[in-house]
């Protein structure tokens, strides 16, 4: 009775108003799953095909061609096969598309009707979501990453760097990092109000207000977490996406802190790459970072290596634009290279469920952190709060804590925990 029935799927809209696809896929005993597919703004080069049509309508961003390759090209070629089939069935799909990249029938598409099968799988058997895939062995609840200010292309401010995050280390549970989350985030709102600074929230739900340079806005979240009754480094760490490829001037191989209008400070707008790794390593020294994402280009690979030597002994380095969530590239450039020693885990930049988890694989068995990640354009879909404890992967980054679609996973993750009671783990460490 777990055998596909139909296959359906529609255009609805993601946090920013955006057509995104949802699938619902419903089996013979009449089970549901139902997927929806976030989007990025701030794109790694190297990621899947996102299919789009192209149109007037929604300033090209529909997503028609997608519906019109789910019900036309996947759908007849799955009814009658069992859910619980996840590997053979996402093979399938990579086999109809036929593209190294998913050009054919678009990611969003593949990965739609894909976590749409292991939804409908896990309530076919009655399973929660992270004890189907994971097993009875899934317990981990992730140290959560909190953004609490946005920039770059999540927000319509002058900040270069793309996200600022705490950590709070000092938690004993997933339900208390939320409080002190919580609590910081709302210091830091009421600081930013005092000092006549925005509290407008960009497209994760950090803070976008304009600042002079990066040590602004570091020393207004040392002050929220001081004022906060939390002690950085003991209780609160700090971790920063950069999103360097968003400021990188490939032709001059230079990094432009001014491309959102930051001024940084007037003698060093641009910095070569030598002085954009010196920054970030004295940023390190005086500021409680314990994790810096893309802190260099997705094609920079010398910076990579240098940033590495300089940092990666220290605190943790995230691939995102770097590794995109594949697998050949987390081997060819992370591990054979032996570049940043973190990967961010994001579904719709592979596109099946299959290949997401062949990469944290590979990643744990060459001691690499796993994060798994939201994307800025994202929906009320919960997939990754369950993904993220079925795997014990012990980080996730979901945004703040302000936004709808970014509290659907914290308040699943609070159901999971509660659900595993005084069998859940929750190590408050990176």
């Amino acid at each position: 009775m777990s055998k596909i029935k139909q296959i359906l799927s529609r255009q609805i809209l993601d946090s920013r108003g955006d057509p995104t696809i949802e699938v619902d896929v419903i089996t013979q005993d009449n089970c549901l799953g139902r997927a929806s597919v976030p989007s990025g703004a701030s794109k790694g080069q190297y990621e899947a095909f996102e299919l789009r049509d192209c149109e007037r309508d929604f300033s090209g961003k529909g997503v028609k061609k997608v519906i019109y390759n789910i019900n036309k090209i996947i759908a007849p070629e799955l009814i009658g096969k069992s859910v619980l089939d996840q590997i053979k069935i996402d093979y399938m799909m990579l086999d109809l598309d036929g593209t190294k990249n998913k050009n054919r029938l678009g990611a969003n598409a593949i990965l739609g009707v894909s976590l749409a099968i292991v939804k409908a799988a896990s309530n076919s058997l009655n399973i929660p979501i992270y004890k189907y895939i994971g097993g009875v062995y899934s317990h981990v609840l992730p140290v959560p990453l909190i953004n609490i200010v946005n920039g770059g292309k999540h927000a319509n401010s002058s900040i270069p760097f793309q996200e600022f995050m705490i950590i709070p280390t000092v938690a004993k549970t997933f339900f208390e990092s939320i409080q002190i989350g919580h609590k910081i985030f709302y210091q830091l709102k009421e600081l930013l109000s005092k000092k006549g600074l925005s509290t407008n929230v960009g497209d994760e739900g950090g803070f976008s207000s304009n600042f002079n340079n990066i040590e602004n806005i570091l020393d207004i979240i040392l002050e929220a977490i001081h004022l906060s009754n939390y002690e950085p480094y003991k209780d609160i760490g700090i971790a920063i996406d950069c999103a360097a490829s968003e400021f990188y001037q490939e032709k001059d191989e230079k990094y432009n802190y001014s491309k959102f209008g930051m001024m940084h400070n007037k003698d060093n707008i641009i910095k070569t790459r030598e002085e954009h790794i010196r920054y970030l390593s004295f940023l390190t020294r005086r500021y409680p970072i314990v994790s810096i994402e893309d802190g260099m280009d997705q094609n920079d690979l010398i910076g990579w290596k240098y940033l590495t030597k300089e940092l990666g002994k220290n605190i943790q380095l995230v691939g995102d634009d770097l590794f995109v969530t594949q697998i050949d590239r987390l081997q060819n450039i992370g591990i054979d290279k032996e570049i940043a020693n973190a990967v961010l885990i994001k579904l719709n930049q592979v596109g099946t469920l299959t290949e997401t988890i062949k990469t944290i694989h590979l990643a744990n068995k060459h001691k690499y952190n796993n994060i798994i990640s939201h994307r800025s354009g994202d929906t009320e879909d919960s997939f990754i709060a369950d993904f993220s404890v079925a795997f014990n992967i012990g980080q996730i980054k979901t945004g703040s804590i302000c936004r709808s679609e970014r509290n659907a996973k914290y308040n699943q993750l609070l159901r999971i925990e509660n659900d595993l009671g005084k069998n859940s783990f929750f190590s408050g460490k990176i």
